[in-house]
């Protein structure tokens, strides 16, 4: 548990970043009150890092750092899971269609992410991948929204720049990708 010295520090973010942690949560959620009980985790959370949390560079971002992962944890345990039926094996077999050749570029897209610099990859992942809303992207990080949006521009060029490289992507006539060389995993 903090000191009576770390309080003051604890507080003062809290006070200064609590409502729109909350709006961020109430907006995911869409459910006040559960809102409220993560956010009340998350104050748990940050009085749990005692001296910690006053020598944090940026107190707004751990926060929303942890905000977010908490929200996290709490849809993964919402996931209810129900029992297959004892017919299964006996359903038929449904002929799948192959998939499409931008889909079949996943394997390649994470070898290329761990390429790309850090803040290139930790933008994709975040907006791309995680669907995180530019907007929260920038309050997280302590940008301004068109300095986000130019980031994560600059960063899906190098993306789409080094994947064209590393996978010999060929676009089609339409714009889209045509074929695709995988790319031998460099660990084997």
């Amino acid at each position: 548990m903090p000191t009576s010295a770390t309080a003051p520090c604890l507080m003062q973010a809290w006070g200064k970043h609590h409502a729109e942690l909350q709006g961020w949560l109430i907006r995911q959620l869409r459910d006040t009150p559960q809102a409220q009980d993560l956010l009340q985790d998350v104050f748990l959370k940050a009085l749990r890092q005692g001296a910690r949390f006053c020598s944090l560079g940026n107190a707004r971002a751990w926060l929303f750092e942890v905000t977010r992962n908490t929200l996290t944890d709490h849809l993964r345990r919402q996931h209810l899971s129900a029992p297959l039926p004892d017919d299964v094996a006996e359903w038929p077999a449904d002929e799948t269609e192959p998939l499409p050749v931008v889909d079949q570029l996943t394997g390649c897209l994470a070898r290329v992410l761990t390429e790309l610099p850090d803040a290139d990859a930790d933008i994709i992942r975040q907006c791309d991948l995680h669907g995180m809303r530019q907007q929260d992207y920038a309050a997280m990080h302590g940008l301004g929204l068109p300095a986000a949006k130019a980031r994560l521009r600059r960063a899906r060029l190098r993306l789409k720049a080094r994947m064209t490289v590393a996978c010999a992507i060929q676009i089609s006539p339409q714009g889209g990708v045509a074929t695709f060389t995988p790319r031998e995993d460099s660990k084997k």
